[in-house]
């Protein structure tokens, strides 16, 4: 895998909207903490644009891509919202600019199309923070740690435990984590950039807002893509506003009814992307390991250089 250089106090990172558009004074926020954090934010007036439901025409928020990458005085690449809109980019991006510029992409929901094709072109990404909703609240929008140790770590992460981090399946596994937003990675199913993870990975899987019967749906539908067949252990989020209304459903019991034949490790909880209170960031496509008891999620590789 291509591992980005990892960011130092001063770099300077470009703020894109590869997605759905946002509130200024959430980008201002943003902006104003990634500076707190000793970065130096920075953007361009495309990233204001505003279509339907999307920051802008598919070409105009590539060539926010294209451009810093291209750009040596850019140091990483973050998303300032999900949404709608990144798997439109798709058939229009440079995978060799890509791989030459080599620097940090960070996003989550939405962004897991563009998460998943940098790890397709074997390159790490960040399942971490955008500005809308996290970076924007300050710490208690995002895990600091957890984010800083990714991006400017020289060690690997190691032993990651939440404090909700649970167990539903026993044992230990390694293998490459990968994985992003349950909805997102099953829409890709049929295209040319269709998820694909490795054999023996890791798979992190999260959502938000669905209700028990369509995340049965979609879990069912990686089933029968044979994409659960590759795990070697599932570490999945929180879930949030997933329970059935009512009650009558829990997801947490929906989830471990769902593997309860699974052989491998899954953790239940872990706190990335789409959470209740401070996101944290997570590499994906390097090596990590499961252990359910006590239940953690151990990062064995740095993800930067």
């Amino acid at each position: 895998m291509l591992k980005p250089r990892r960011l130092r106090s001063g770099d300077r990172i470009a703020l894109v909207a590869p997605a759905s558009p946002f509130r200024r004074e959430e980008f201002d926020a943003g902006a104003t903490e990634l500076s707190r954090l000793g970065f130096s934010p920075v953007f361009d007036e495309r990233v204001f644009a505003r279509g339907r439901f999307v920051a802008g025409e598919p070409a105009l928020r590539v060539a926010q891509l294209h451009d810093a990458w291209r750009d040596p005085t850019i140091a990483a690449v973050l998303s300032v919202r999900g949404g709608y809109g990144s798997a439109q980019l798709l058939p229009l991006l440079d995978v060799a600019l890509m791989r030459e510029g080599a620097k940090p992409f960070i996003g989550y929901s939405d962004l897991t199309a563009l998460l998943w094709w940098h790890q397709l072109h074997h390159a790490v990404a960040f399942h971490g923070p955008m500005v809308e909703r996290r970076l924007s609240r300050g710490e208690s929008g995002y895990d600091r740690w957890s984010f800083l140790a990714a991006l400017t770590g020289d060690r690997p992460m190691g032993e990651l435990q939440p404090d909700r981090l649970e167990s539903l399946r026993p044992g230990e596994a390694r293998g490459t984590l990968v994985g992003g937003t349950l909805s997102q990675l099953a829409a890709s199913l049929g295209t040319p950039w269709a998820f694909a993870p490795p054999t023996d990975c890791i798979l992190f899987l999260e959502d938000v807002g669905e209700r028990p019967y369509r995340i049965h749906r979609l879990l069912t539908q990686l089933q029968q893509a044979d994409v659960l067949r590759r795990a070697g252990a599932i570490v999945f989020g929180e879930f949030p506003a997933c329970d059935e209304p009512g009650g009558e459903h829990a997801i947490r019991d929906v989830l471990c009814e769902f593997v309860s034949a699974f052989d491998g490790p899954v953790l239940f909880g872990f706190p990335s992307g789409h959470t209740t209170e401070a996101t944290w960031t997570l590499p994906f496509g390097v090596a990590a390991r499961v252990v359910a008891a006590p239940p953690m999620l151990v990062i064995e590789e740095t993800a930067v250089v």
